[in-house]
């Protein structure tokens, strides 16, 4: 290698000469020019070779009387220059030629000659300087040429073809311009169609038309005040310039539906007084391909013509999901991972393992499904597409700017930094391409998911606000403890379908009992209005207190909500409860809990009803066998640590792997042992339910009563009963007189009888009596 000395044309005094080592690559001593093809080495010679008999048999077609051999020899003195460019031609293939097989003849040209030329331009020329220059000489050849056709088929001499060439374009404008008409004609059509179809999706709100602020967004906060921190950065954004960054131009907002993600992105618009664009869902979405480009690149434009003309501008893809699904999710496919099948809540998951161990894990845990492709969504080409003007480089703007200046070898003026954010909003974060996601496109990611109970109440606060009301601020913040996955949007409409109660029963005020009654509407739907005989209508009212009593008796993490006999489109009846507080784990006491809840229905027919059980259960044992199947199998709740999911996937717990009849007898043994631990587990629980039952059989019977008399019951009235007290709606209070007690039994009695013998209950249901009076001063 050859190193060279570069001194600065002029340095300040006292500055020591700043010294640059530039290698440049010299051949080796024994290399040689790389032989070219035949087709290379022959083409000029063949093509000047045409040219000269073209220019002969054009003399021949002038005068037919003029044999070839005097037609060449007159060609030869007219067409000398093909002749010489022929000779030239000829002299550098065998130049290449001798190149390729001598080293020191090619070490000569390459190094001396035109290494030495390269290394003085270089020294004198900046590279953009010797671009022009290598251009104008380029352009300069090309005219030469242009002369030199154009005079032999004028039969003048170069000069005066250029002057003449003008005038001949201007006698054949009329001709070229029909070809030129036709051709946009043609194009037209084309154009026409694809602009047609590249319409609407995307809607631009100016600045006025915004009126959505962020007091106008509740429940969010913490997302809200990061938020701000881009606008801060789209209004100022020399403050980070200044310092070396960039300004993030992208959002993504992931969460549940509804849960204010679009009102978001309207708040920002509505802070800054920038325009906001929304881009619908299904705009990219076309029937040919290419249309989406198109309709990417058309809203880019218009972004970067708003962003100018207002200082920036704010654009919103609404589920982006459907843009262009590339991600883990459209990849795997649903079926990838049996999605709920084993995952719990986890500490860190394999955050705390090496990249190398979590790889082999994402390898072992996705083989099921991995490889399948769901696509969905636009196009490949939209999402390039948008991934390119995302990140792409920016083009120099105007055809001036662009065309005409670099034309006469001056350089385009740098584009305008376009002030853009991007606010993209999904549910499916996993459907997207990683492409997309990566900082420069998206740099922030932030999740919007369900609100506190604290953002719940101001939520409640703020609609119940628009409205008349009586609720008092306990009564709201109770309405935030019994909603506790609420969003934004059921919100509203809760308070909606509170209104709509009202005013249906002619009140302009919304009460608690307005607001229970739509609650729940909203969560079991309109009851069918199906009568039940007296039979089976004190079978379910039993079946329901059963797991009502047991609830109330050994859950603390859930509280009761609702309890009903109606009958719903998916239900005969329902105990519905709800969390006391937010709450990101569960425990083992919990999931026995709950497991002890689903089997109260089966311990209670076959105690109430003299070891007989109904249909009704098998919902139940459902659930508690598959919370009971993850707690022995996957959760390490059992009376083993391996994970289950794993071993079957690995093919290990079990003796006998390998493969064939071994490995298939393993996997048998080792399924049969964990449906023995599941079996004994829920036989446990079982019994325990039932002993409970037993225990308060006068108080099973009580809730069955209150729901066979008022059909649905609230929770804090489920806990009246129970306790004996008065409640909200229902008086517990009569529950609690030993007599009452008494003729409820009998009453059951009757209606056991009745079971036995398939025939109507022959006593009535008992009718609640007046609650006992109490002494004022001791009333609480």
């Amino acid at each position: 290698m050859i190193f060279r000395r570069h001194r600065p044309a002029a340095t300040p005094p006292g500055t020591p000469p700043k010294v640059s080592l530039v290698k440049e690559p010299r051949p080796a001593r024994g290399a040689t020019r790389p032989r070219q093809a035949a087709w290379d080495r022959g083409k000029y010679l063949l093509l000047l070779t045409l040219v000269w008999f073209v220019l002969v048999w054009a003399a021949m077609a002038d005068n037919p009387l003029l044999p070839f051999t005097d037609a060449m020899r007159e060609q030869s003195r007219a067409a000398s220059w093909v002749i010489a460019l022929f000779g030239l031609e000829l002299v550098r293939q065998v130049h290449f030629l001798v190149s390729e097989r001598w080293a020191g003849y090619h070490r000569f040209w390459t190094h001396r000659v035109f290494g030495g030329f390269e290394r003085f331009t270089h020294r004198r020329f900046r590279p953009w300087t010797r671009f022009r220059v290598w251009r104008a000489t380029v352009w300069a050849l090309w005219i030469a040429v242009f002369a030199v056709v154009a005079g032999k088929i004028l039969d003048t001499s170069p000069a005066l073809a250029l002057f003449e060439a003008p005038r001949l374009l201007w006698q054949a404008l009329p001709f070229l311009l029909q070809i030129v008409f036709l051709f946009f004609v043609i194009i037209i059509q084309f154009v026409g169609l694809f602009w047609f179809l590249s319409r609407g999706g995307i809607d631009t709100y100016m600045p006025d038309d915004i009126t959505t602020r962020f007091r106008d967004v509740w429940g969010q906060d913490h997302v809200v005040e990061r938020i701000k921190e881009n606008i801060v950065f789209l209004e100022r954004p020399r403050e980070i310039e200044a310092k070396g960054g960039y300004v993030p131009g992208g959002i993504l907002l992931w969460g549940p539906p509804g849960t204010g993600k679009t009102l978001m992105a309207e708040a920002v618009a509505g802070e800054t007084g920038h325009p906001y664009v929304f881009v619908d869902p299904g705009a990219f979405i076309q029937m040919f391909m290419g249309i989406g480009v198109l309709k990417v690149k058309s809203l880019f434009r218009k972004l970067r013509k708003l962003a100018l003309r207002y200082g920036g501008v704010i654009v919103f893809f609404d589920e982006a999901d459907s843009l262009g699904r590339r991600g883990a999710l459209a990849q795997a496919g649903p079926g990838g991972r049996p999605a709920g099948a084993y995952e719990a809540p986890g500490c860190h998951g394999t955050s705390y393992l090496s990249d190398d161990v979590r790889r082999r894990l994402a390898r072992d845990r996705f083989f099921m499904g991995g490889g399948m492709n769901a696509g969905g969504g636009g196009d490949m080409g939209t999402l390039q597409a948008l991934l390119t003007e995302l990140s792409g480089l920016k083009k120099p703007r105007g055809f001036v700017n662009r065309y005409v200046r670099r034309l006469f070898g001056m350089r385009p003026k740098p584009p305008p930094k376009y002030r853009i954010l991007v606010i993209m909003a999904t549910n499916m974060p996993e459907a997207l391409d990683e492409a997309l996601l990566r900082p420069g496109r998206i740099d922030r990611i932030y999740k919007v998911g369900y609100p506190s109970k604290a953002g719940r109440t101001r939520t409640y606060e703020g609609y119940f606000g628009r409205v008349r009301h009586e609720l008092t601020g306990e009564q709201i913040a109770k309405l935030a403890t019994i909603t506790p996955y609420a969003t934004g949007a059921t919100i509203k409409d809760l308070v909606n379908e509170s209104l709509i109660t009202a005013i249906r029963a002619g009140r302009e005020v919304v009460t608690w009992a307005d607001v229970m009654k739509a609650k729940q509407l909203k969560s079991l739907g309109p009851p069918e209005g199906v009568e039940y005989h007296d039979r089976e209508r004190h079978a379910t009212a039993v079946h329901e207190a059963c797991h009502a009593l047991v609830a109330y008796r050994v859950r603390r993490h859930l509280e009761i909500d609702v309890a009903t006999i109606e009958k719903g489109a998916e239900y005969l009846g329902m105990v519905a409860s709800i969390p006391v507080e937010d709450q990101f784990t569960q425990w083992r006491s919990e999931y026995e809990a709950d497991i002890l809840v689903s089997l109260a229905s089966l311990a209670g027919e076959r105690m109430f009803f003299g070891g007989d059980s109904s249909s009704g259960v098998s919902g139940d044992l459902e659930s508690a066998t598959r919370v009971a199947s993850l707690m022995e199998g996957y959760w390490g709740m059992g009376s083993t640590v391996s994970s289950h999911a794993v071993s079957s996937q690995l093919g290990v717990g079990a003796p006998g792997g390998g493969g064939g009849k071994g490995a298939e007898a393993a996997e048998a043994e080792m399924r049969r042992r964990l449906a023995d631990r599941i079996e004994a587990r829920l036989a446990g629980l079982l019994a325990s339910a039932e002993r409970i039952l037993a225990d308060d059989r006068a108080r099973v019977l009580a809730v069955a009563h209150a729901l066979e008399t008022h059909k649905t019951l609230q929770g804090d009235d489920v806990a009246a009963v129970i306790e004996g007290r008065a409640g909200p709606l229902v008086d517990g209070r009569i529950y609690a007189d030993a007599a009452f007690a008494r003729k409820l039994e009998s009453y059951h009695q009757a209606a056991l009888a009745a079971h036995r013998g398939r025939t109507p209950v022959r006593l009535a249901l008992p009718a609640v009596p007046e609650p006992p009076v109490r002494d004022s001063a001791r009333t609480p």
